[in-house]
């Protein structure tokens, strides 16, 4: 049977290779698989409008992990869900904040409705959670502009993207080296860039700690 964290890896290569590709960064083993255990989560909520294609039945796949949340947030994993019980124990040793979660799940269900992006719920939110597996608690008002550098130049909006980078680099002054993985992803503004490209921009981004 494979590992189940080779299994959730596999599966963010697929999903997300820009974030894949950061987290490669992160010297720690553990705090790897653990920033992966984010990311799989978010590639399910992601990956739901391509399964369902009627937005009512969208929501209600939405609503089912949010469901699911009271149970990771309680510590009582569902078994046989390998994000699910990952996510549980990821949370537990982090002492992660449900509302992330809440407030991402909230804003897929409005974009399939069709409503704008809510790039603090996207982006900013999400990499604040993942600073905390990195770093701990005490680092969310330094990564709050690189979240929305990423989700600025996610959503077609390049130019306003670069026009932040520079205040994003100075709030990052402030966040641990060891953090640095969890936002490294931010300074990637093409996402139809060839592989080895982004390789070598988050090689250069992590050098400098810098967007």
């Amino acid at each position: 049977m494979a590992d189940p964290a080779t299994t959730l890896d596999e599966q963010v290569r697929a999903a997300d290779i820009d974030r894949w590709l950061s987290s490669r960064f992160v010297a720690d083993g553990r705090l790897r698989a653990d920033l992966i255990v984010l990311y799989a989560f978010e590639a399910e909520l992601m990956a739901i409008p391509a399964r369902v294609t009627q937005p009512l039945l969208a929501e209600m796949r939405y609503v089912w992990w949010r469901e699911q949340l009271d149970g990771v947030f309680a510590g009582i994993a569902r078994k046989g869900h390998p994000v699910l019980e990952a996510l549980t124990d990821v949370v537990a040793r982090h002492s992660l904040d449900r509302a992330p979660f809440d407030f991402l799940i909230a804003a897929h269900i409005g974009r399939v409705h069709g409503e704008p992006h809510d790039l603090d719920a996207f982006y900013v939110g999400p990499m604040q959670t993942a600073v905390r597996v990195l770093a701990g608690p005490g680092h969310e008002a330094a990564v709050v502009e690189a979240g929305r550098v990423r989700g600025l130049s996610q959503t077609g909006q390049a130019a306003e993207a670069r026009a932040l980078r520079p205040l994003a680099n100075r709030a990052l002054a402030r966040l641990p080296v060891e953090a640095f993985p969890a936002v490294a992803v931010a300074t990637l503004m093409r996402p139809d860039a060839p592989e080895f490209v982004k390789r070598l921009g988050l090689v250069a981004a992590s050098v400098r700690g810098r967007l």
